[in-house]
């Protein structure tokens, strides 16, 4: 993804590919680079392909400050109730994106965008 480089600059590994529990909606939001916002949705919503990755806690602050908003760190739940922290959105910049949830995730959107030029 686009931006992975700012994990593996601190070392950060990919552990595994997962989906949150069917209580998330996912928007494309608007602006360069394309990047998604994920938003729980308790009423609504679907299940999200996602990606877990080990940060090491040393190196977590400089990570956190690179975070451009609205996008910030908090829990998720994936599928079989397992918490992780993730990127979440604020709902509020969900206003003018595109709600891409029905894709069930960002790579998903991608190839989409991608097959459409």
């Amino acid at each position: 993804m686009a931006l992975n480089h700012q994990l593996l600059e601190r070392g950060g590994h990919l552990i595994k590919h997962a989906r949150t529990a069917a209580r998330y909606r996912l928007f494309a939001l608007p602006g360069e680079p394309a990047r998604p916002g994920l938003v729980r949705d308790v009423m609504g919503g679907g299940s999200i392909e996602i990606e877990v990755w080990a940060l090491r806690s040393v190196d977590l602050g400089s990570f956190v400050e690179a975070i451009p908003a609205p996008l910030g760190l908090g829990k998720i739940e994936l599928e079989g109730g397992e918490t992780v922290t993730g990127f979440v959105c604020e709902s509020h910049a969900t206003g003018s994106a595109r709600e891409i949830t029905a894709l069930g995730g960002w790579r998903a959107y991608l190839a989409e965008s991608a097959a459409r030029r």
